[in-house]
């Protein structure tokens, strides 16, 4: 379905498109989400969660908050260069979600973003927290905007996105 969605758009693709993606018959998608619309927020939370429990992993592990921190950039960098048609579907679909299901998606996102100001925050003790979540939202920005961008090798790419984003 990310795929999809992300070559297509939400609104071009069709139940039936996903279900021959995956070899069922579309109404069989039926069995798991009760529609496109659930399926897509099922995508965004599952992608979200994931992140954030990732987030928390990396700190967890680590020995110091520069570790932490260099964990962080690397998981985020990984995640954009493994998974770049969820990043599409996130920019361009969210908006198809209801209130309730955008809601919770965000709220995901926002625990996510915290993690990252936490260990810059220990970092730089002085520097004030919306600047630091300010600079967290745009490092993740950067990163994330490996699908929009020309084509170098992952082994290049990767080092220059962790590079920028620890900068």
């Amino acid at each position: 379905a990310a795929r999809l969605f992300a070559e297509r758009g939400y609104g071009a693709t069709g139940i039936d498109d996903i279900g021959a993606e995956v070899g069922v018959s579309g109404p069989a998608i039926y069995w798991h989400y009760s529609g496109k619309q659930a399926l897509l927020a099922a995508l965004l939370t599952d992608v979200s969660e994931r992140l954030l429990a990732g987030g928390r992993e990396c700190v967890a592990a680590a020995a110091d908050d520069g570790d932490a921190l260099d964990a962080l950039v690397h998981m985020q960098v990984e995640f954009a260069l493994d998974e770049p048609d969820l990043i599409v579907v996130h920019a361009r679909e969210l908006r198809h979600l209801d209130a309730e299901q955008a809601h919770a998606v965000r709220a995901l996102q926002r625990q996510y973003v915290d993690v990252w100001v936490d260990v810059v925050e220990r970092l730089h003790p002085d520097v004030p927290r919306p600047r630091l979540a300010a600079a967290v939202q745009a490092a993740i920005g950067l990163v994330n905007s490996t699908p929009y961008v020309g084509r170098l090798p992952r082994k290049a790419l990767a080092p220059l996105l962790h590079d920028m984003a620890l900068a």
